[in-house]
C-alpha cells in the first residue's frame, strides 16, 4: 500500500508524536508525516498496536475530533469603511487567506475575478486519491493539490469537475471563505471582508471511524482530526513561504477536549506559526456558553464531604465521557454514583492510574484514568469513560488531596458530539471556549448580534483556566450574509462566522502593514493588539471581561489609532 492509502484507511491508527521522543519509539510506523519542528504524525496498521485507550497511549498522542462552529455585519465592524476610504482602500490585496475547513465550491462567483479566473491559489483536498498526474502537495503524503492553473482550466471548460473534482459537500468551508473574502457582487449588495485577497484552501478529510467510536461521536456528525488540521496549518505555511506573501489563517473548528489552558498539541502548532512575522491566525470562541457542558468547583482537603458534580443523562446512551482537569501541582481523586445509588469508590489520588468498574444494576462499564498531561506544566487529567449509560442523574464525587486553590474544571463533549444531550445540573457558562480558541497567540473571536448589539447567546466565554484573556473581542455572528453551495446568498450564524469576519479584517491590516510595507513585523499578537485598541466598548461594562473580551471589533477605528 502507498502512504496515501495507509493514511486514508480506517484500519490505520494515527498518533501525534513529539519529535524529541523519536529515539524512544520502538515500533517503527508504516508512514510518518512531519508537521513542524515539534511534531510528526505516525501511522500504524491497527493490528500492530493495542486498542485505543489512554492507558496504552498518552492523552496528547490521540488526535482529538474537532467539530464545526456554526449553528449590515461588515459595516458594523468598520470593514466597509476601510474598503471604501479613498486614501486607503484596503481589500486584502496581496494577502493569502487560508481556510482549513470542509473545502470550497470553487466555481462560485465569490471566488472568481472579474474576468472569470480563479482567486484561489491552490486547494489541498485531503480526501482525494492521487491518480495520473495528480499528487499530494510537496512534503505531504496524502490527498491531492490542485493549482491555480488547474482551477483556471477547469473554470474555462464545460465540465469543471472533470478537471478539478474537488468540492464542498457540507457547505461550511464555502460559507467561511465567502464571508472572509468573497468577491464583491453589487447586484445583491454583497462583499467579503477582504475581496481581493488570494485564497488557499485545505479540505479536511473526515475523522476516522475508530476515533468517532472511541469518542462516542454519532456517525452522521461532521468532525475532523487534530493531526489533519495541524497538517493543514503546515501546508498553508509552506505556500506562504513559496509565494513570499503574508498569510492569514481562519480556523473555525473546535473541541471541548483538553485542559483549556492554551497548551494543547494543536495550540502549540498555532502558537508557533501565529507568532511569526507576516502571519496571523484567527480562531473562534465556540458556541458552548449555553450548552451546560462545563462545571467548575473548589474543593479543599479540610472539607469533610467531597464536592458532588451532578450530570443529567436525558436518554439512554451507548456511551459518554467527561474530562476533569486540575492545574499542577494539585491532585484530585473521584468516585462515581449511579442513578440507582451504587458507588464506584475513589482510589488514592495520583498522577497516573487506572480503574474499571461495572455497575451491575445499570449494566454500565466505567473506566477512570488518571494522567499528568502536558510537556511544560503537567496538569492532572481524570478521564471518566462510560459505556451503556441509562438515563438518570449520575454523580461524580471529587476528593482533593494535594490542593492549593482547590479549583478544578469538568467538561462534557461539545454540543452534537454525543448521541443525545447530556448536561451538568449546576453548570458554569464561563471557561466555555472551545479549543484551540484558548491558544494564547492566535486571535480568538467571540460573537454578537449586530441587530440590537447583544451578545450571541452561545458565544464561548473566557477566560482560559490560566486567566489568559480570551476571547480577544467579539465580531458579528448572527445572520451574516454568505454564499452557499449553489452560489446563493444566504445568512449564517455562529462564532465560526465571527472568526471569518475577523480573518478578513486581519487581511486588511496585513495588506496595510506587510504588502504596503507600513509595518512588516505584523503577526497575530501585533494585529490582535491593533484591533483591540479600536474595539467599541460600552461605558456600562468593565473590560476585559469573560463575555466580550475587549469589546466589539471595529477595524476602521483600529486603523485610525495606528
Amino acid at each position: 500500500m502507498t502512504c496515501d492509502e495507509i493514511i486514508q484507511s480506517n484500519d490505520t491508527i494515527d498518533l501525534i508524536i513529539p519529535n524529541e521522543l523519536f529515539g524512544q519509539i520502538t515500533e517503527i510506523p508504516d508512514c510518518r508525516q512531519p508537521i513542524d519542528a515539534n511534531y510528526t504524525i505516525f501511522y500504524y496498521d491497527k493490528k500492530r498496536l493495542p486498542p485505543l485507550a489512554i492507558g496504552e497511549y498518552t492523552y496528547s498522542s490521540i488526535p482529538k475530533c474537532l467539530g464545526l462552529l456554526d449553528s449590515t455585519a461588515l459595516e458594523a465592524s468598520g470593514i466597509l469603511q476601510l474598503q471604501t476610504q479613498p486614501a486607503i482602500v484596503l481589500k486584502g490585496q496581496g494577502v493569502l487567506v487560508g481556510i482549513i475547513d470542509t473545502g470550497i465550491v470553487y466555481e462560485n462567483s465569490g471566488f472568481r475575478n472579474s474576468d472569470g479566473s480563479s482567486r484561489i491559489h491552490s486547494i489541498w483536498d485531503q480526501t482525494a486519491v492521487p491518480e495520473g498526474d495528480s499528487q499530494p502537495p510537496e512534503g505531504f503524503l496524502y490527498g491531492v493539490e490542485y493549482t491555480r492553473a488547474q482551477l483556471d482550466a477547469a473554470l474555462a471548460s464545460d465540465n469543471p469537475r472533470s478537471i478539478v473534482p474537488s468540492t464542498d459537500t457540507d457547505g461550511h468551508g464555502t460559507l467561511m471563505a465567502s464571508i472572509a473574502c468573497g468577491s464583491e457582487n453589487e447586484a445583491v449588495n454583497f462583499t467579503g471582508a477582504a475581496p481581493l485577497s488570494d485564497l488557499v484552501i485545505v479540505k479536511l478529510k473526515p475523522a476516522k471511524q475508530y476515533l468517532k467510536d472511541y469518542f462516542f461521536i454519532p456517525g452522521d456528525i461532521s468532525c475532523y482530526q487534530e493531526n489533519d488540521v495541524m497538517a493543514g496549518v503546515a501546508y498553508l505555511e509552506s505556500i506562504a513561504q513559496k509565494t513570499g506573501q503574508p498569510l492569514v489563517i481562519c480556523l473555525a473548528l473546535g473541541t471541548n477536549n483538553g485542559s483549556h489552558s492554551g497548551g494543547s498539541v494543536l495550540s502549540e502548532t498555532l502558537n508557533l506559526i501565529g507568532g511569526l512575522w507576516r502571519r496571523c491566525i484567527v480562531t473562534a470562541s465556540g458556541n458552548e456558553a449555553a450548552a451546560r457542558h462545563h462545571f467548575s468547583g473548589v474543593s479543599q482537603p479540610e472539607t469533610a464531604e467531597p464536592m458532588a458534580v451532578e450530570i443529567n443523562v436525558e436518554e439512554n446512551m451507548r456511551g459518554l465521557y467527561l474530562e476533569l482537569w486540575a492545574t499542577a501541582p494539585m491532585l484530585f481523586a473521584v468516585s462515581l454514583r449511579s442513578p440507582g445509588g451504587a458507588l464506584l469508590p475513589a482510589t488514592a489520588s495520583r498522577e497516573s492510574g487506572h480503574q474499571e468498574f461495572l455497575f451491575r444494576l445499570e449494566n454500565t462499564f466505567v473506566t477512570i484514568d488518571y494522567r499528568s498531561v502536558g510537556r511544560t506544566q503537567g496538569d492532572q487529567l481524570i478521564l471518566v469513560r462510560m459505556t451503556g449509560v441509562p438515563r438518570g442523574i449520575w454523580t461524580l464525587l471529587v476528593y482533593p488531596d494535594t490542593s492549593i486553590t482547590g479549583t478544578f474544571h469538568v467538561w462534557l463533549p461539545m454540543t452534537g458530539m454525543l448521541d443525545h444531550d447530556v448536561f451538568f445540573l449546576k453548570p458554569d457558562p464561563d471557561v466555555t471556549l472551545t479549543i484551540p480558541g484558548t491558544a494564547p497567540i492566535p486571535i480568538t473571536a467571540g460573537g454578537y448580534n449586530t441587530l440590537g448589539g447583544s451578545l450571541y447567546l452561545g458565544s464561548g466565554r473566557g477566560y482560559t483556566v490560566t486567566n489568559i484573556v480570551k476571547p480577544d473581542f467579539t465580531a458579528p455572528a448572527v445572520n451574516v450574509q454568505a454564499q452557499d453551495l449553489r452560489g446563493r446568498y444566504i445568512t449564517a450564524t455562529g462564532t465560526s462566522v465571527a472568526a471569518a469576519v475577523t480573518a478578513g479584517a486581519c487581511a486588511q491590516i496585513m495588506e496595510w502593514g506587510a504588502v504596503r510595507r507600513s509595518d512588516t513585523s505584523l503577526n497575530s499578537v501585533k494585529i490582535g493588539n491593533i484591533l483591540i485598541r479600536g474595539c467599541q466598548r460600552d461605558n456600562s461594562r468593565n473590560y476585559p471581561n469573560t463575555q466580550w473580551g475587549y469589546g466589539k471589533l471595529d477595524v476602521y477605528e483600529a486603523f485610525r489609532q495606528i
